[in-house]
């Protein structure tokens, strides 16, 4: 194959890969918390010697939007969002991890939980317990959790001192490879629900503009595939 079909392949395969970025967005936009993601592009030079350098694209750079999704009034009492900066912590397999996902429910130990079974921590890194007999379950806008009046805990609300370092998980969350810090002042609503924030309508824009790049790039390795076989026709003659 010559120069400009691998050039075309590398283009193939970032748009791939962007494809595949964005039907999981759409696919999470009904999902709590969930953050949006995108493919950056890189161009990567090759030094051909005496002749042309050769410039290929990459795409494995992933880049996350962070940005405020909306916020949804549910009125359930363990529904929390988090408006700002932050993210709850829960307890995962190999450590905990950030979600701004905050639908928690009670488990059979009387553990705040998310659907999946991972438990809230508060700000010390313990579960968080609310007794099952409780009337009144309040959460004041700092993370405080009192039940009938009596504060029990502190609902931890954190950041990750560098954004690159979360890596993405299952049920909108995040791993970390480095540290994080609690959150100044943060707000804490109790009775709502922070939604995904992906534009659908830019992202169904996006699929279309993708799919059509990636079907002019068939046509083109289409095309070079045939001229190279009347080429090797030609000189076999």
């Amino acid at each position: 194959m010559e120069n400009p079909g691998y050039v075309t392949l590398s283009r193939q395969s970032g748009l791939l890969a962007e494809m595949r970025a964005v039907a999981n967005n759409i696919a999470n936009m009904s999902t709590h918390g969930f953050r949006a993601e995108n493919v950056i592009f890189a161009e990567m030079v090759h030094d051909a010697g005496d002749q042309q350098g050769l410039s290929m694209a990459r795409a494995h750079v992933r880049h996350t939007d962070f940005s405020q999704g909306a916020l949804e009034k549910t009125g359930g009492a363990f529904d929390l969002a988090i408006e700002g900066r932050g993210f709850f912590q829960i307890e995962g397999a190999n450590g905990p991890l950030l979600t701004r996902a905050g639908v928690f429910v009670p488990n059979e130990a009387g553990e705040l939980a998310t659907p999946s079974g991972k438990r809230l921590l508060d700000i010390g890194g313990a579960p968080v317990f609310v007794p099952p007999d409780g009337k009144t379950v309040a959460v004041a806008p700092d993370g405080t959790l009192s039940v009938d009046g009596r504060a029990l805990a502190q609902i931890g609300v954190f950041s990750a001192e560098d954004d690159t370092t979360l890596v993405r998980q299952p049920d909108a969350s995040f791993a970390t490879n480095g540290p994080i810090t609690p959150v100044e002042n943060p707000v804490v609503l109790q009775g709502f629900v922070e939604n995904s924030n992906v534009d659908p309508i830019s992202q169904v824009a996006r699929m279309i503009e993708v799919q059509r790049a990636y079907e002019m790039g068939q046509r083109f390795l289409e095309r070079e595939d045939n001229r190279i076989r009347d080429v090797v026709k030609v000189l076999g003659a």
